[in-house]
């Protein structure tokens, strides 16, 4: 804190931190698991210091620092990471437009999007919004507009509120993710702790926690990502079609 100045996407695309970067590059590829990296998420908003529009930041700038930071990983052989792409939810269109923020086909493996229902809550009290509400504006840009052929992962959601109803957002949430508009979203991962004295987590409420697992058991594969061996990481159903096609060959 304080300090957010020598940070500025020109500072990492000037290449005052290579070292350091192609230390933590060097890392990874050596751990050599495949994992996700979600580099500079919620780029979007304005909360965070590599966002254009703060923090010095000017047009272009978060692009030219993700393509250096990748291209960084690349020269050292770090094939095992999938690239996530993470934009905060928008449904008010008050935010940074996502376009201009995209790195491109090349330099991004899936698309994700973060979102989480405040409610009430005196934290961000703003009114309360369904799954549907918070997630569809935004999705759509992306699987129409920039991204078409990634698959999507909501890198952090949750809702806050009492058991029923946050039990109730959960149903729907599931109702949402089964239907034919969010085709593109392969995975997820619920923000499944208290912060800022909001009470996200699942196992606090049965009836939330519940609902969650119902709502997995119902034509949801277990997780299969922890045992993958390959990368980029594929959504499990093209991992299985390329397993199939290279036993043919």
């Amino acid at each position: 804190e304080g300090r957010e100045h020598e940070f500025a996407l020109s500072s990492i695309y000037g290449g005052r931190f290579d070292s350091y970067i192609r230390q933590f590059a060097t890392a990874a590829r050596d751990w050599g698991h495949p994992f996700f990296l979600r580099f500079n998420w919620e780029m979007n908003g304005n909360w965070f210091p590599w966002s254009e529009g703060v923090n010095g930041n000017g047009p272009g700038s978060f692009v030219a620092g993700w393509r250096h930071v990748h291209d960084i990983f690349e020269s050292v052989g770090a094939h095992n990471v999938t690239w996530a792409w993470c934009p905060y939810a928008d449904p008010r269109f008050r935010f940074y437009p996502l376009k201009p923020l995209y790195p491109g086909d090349a330099y991004v493996d899936w698309t994700c999007i973060d979102g989480y229902n405040w409610g009430t809550n005196p934290t961000n009290p703003v009114p309360w919004m369904s799954f549907e509400k918070i997630f569809t504006s935004t999705y759509r840009r992306i699987v129409r507009n920039i991204a078409p052929r990634k698959p999507m992962i909501l890198a952090e959601l949750a809702s806050t509120g009492n058991g029923r109803s946050k039990s109730a957002w959960i149903r729907r949430m599931f109702q949402a993710l089964r239907g034919p508009k969010f085709r593109r979203i392969r995975a997820l991962v619920w923000f499944n702790q208290v912060d800022r004295h909001v009470d996200w987590p699942l196992e606090n409420s049965g009836p939330a926690s519940r609902a969650f697992r119902r709502g997995l058991s119902r034509g949801y594969r277990p997780n299969a990502y922890a045992t993958l061996s390959e990368s980029p990481i594929r959504p499990p159903e093209q991992a299985s079609k390329r397993k199939r096609r290279a036993k043919r060959r």
